[in-house]
């Protein structure tokens, strides 16, 4: 089967490698949509363990099944999750799925970047969601990080009657955008520098685009009842974005950063600061339990989220390093999707 094999985010190569061999309780899945993340492009991170096949938001059809599955057949429609927790530790008891060993430790065989994944036992039971008949491939690719958008909005607090301020209006501010929307936020602030993602924020439910070299602060109290926003979502890594995030927020509100930085980056913090004078809670978020992904695909298939919307790019499997450039070049493009059977 053909695979792209990441050596660097410049040279990604189309490479031929056996098909897996599934065992007794795993699937066999044909690749339909694989969507490029963030993640995959963070050259510092992923160059580690390079090479390898990168890819973990997939949409496919099963093509074989393992001896003793019976909940899954042939062309069943699926999504998968890569991550999946153990469901038995401390941190699953407590509701801190994502904190599990078990969930750091698993993975896709290749990766989603290829024809054909094999998906190993413990993946099978506890990380497989049917596709509605209505949900496209391509939609059915966004339930992962829709999922990891949920679990993050859910650390915040995010309550109904909240204003919202989201830095960053890329795929992953777009889809907080949507979620609040979804959640009942009363106004939502979208913060970019880039008009073309103002633009797409404003369309996909942004009370107000502000450019972030514009008095932000100013904006949002005239347009806010002179009020800051309940929360405040970061969605990039930019220093520059963080501190704002720090003089944005309301006192009693909470800052989320969904996104990490360069390595080594450090911020001044005033513990005094949020003690006497704001009482602000800082917190962050990392990927999604299993209860997330379901809830996602069903927010897919009734449409309160609108992922199609944002795909902007669909390129087949030899496409891939173009589809890396997109992404990382964060201009071009919101949603890329690989469609590896192409």
């Amino acid at each position: 089967m053909r695979v792209a094999m990441y050596y660097n985010n410049s040279d990604i190569r189309l490479e031929e490698v056996p098909t897996p061999k599934i065992g007794p309780g795993e699937l066999l899945i044909r690749i339909e949509a694989s969507g490029i993340c963030g993640s995959d492009v963070m050259e510092w991170y992923r160059i580690k363990k390079a090479p390898l096949v990168l890819g973990h938001e997939i949409a496919g059809q099963v093509v074989e099944v393992g001896q003793g599955i019976h909940r899954y057949k042939r062309q069943d429609r699926i999504v998968a999750s890569h991550h999946v927790p153990c469901n038995a530790c401390q941190y699953c008891l407590k509701g801190h799925h994502t904190m599990c060993d078990t969930l750091r430790q698993t993975n896709f065989d290749p990766g989603g970047f290829a024809e054909f994944v094999r998906l190993p036992a413990i993946n099978v039971d506890r990380g497989v969601y049917p596709i509605p008949p209505s949900v496209s491939w391509e939609e059915a690719s966004l339930t992962e990080p829709l999922a990891c958008v949920l679990r993050a909005q859910r650390m915040a607090g995010l309550a109904t009657g909240d204003t919202v301020a989201v830095i960053g209006s890329g795929i992953a501010g777009l889809l907080h955008i949507q979620l609040a929307c979804a959640m009942g936020a009363v106004r939502i602030f979208a913060i970019d520098i880039a008009e073309e993602r103002l633009a797409a924020a404003d369309k996909l439910g942004a009370d107000m685009a502000i450019n972030a070299k514009e008095d932000i602060v100013s904006k949002i109290r005239r347009e806010n009842d002179g009020e800051l926003p309940d929360k405040v979502l970061v969605c990039t890594g930019a220093r520059s974005a963080i501190l704002q995030a720090l003089d944005l927020v309301k006192r009693g509100g909470t800052v989320l950063f969904f996104a990490p930085t360069e390595p080594g980056v450090t911020i001044p913090l005033s513990i005094n600061e949020l003690f006497f004078g704001n009482d602000v809670t800082l917190t962050t978020s990392y990927a999604a339990s299993p209860a997330d992904h379901v809830t996602a695909l069903e927010l897919i298939r009734t449409r309160r989220v609108r992922v199609g919307e944002m795909i902007s790019h669909r390129l087949p499997l030899a496409k891939i390093k173009e589809g890396f450039r997109l992404v990382a070049d964060a201009k071009d493009s919101l949603k890329v999707i690989i469609e590896p059977q192409r």
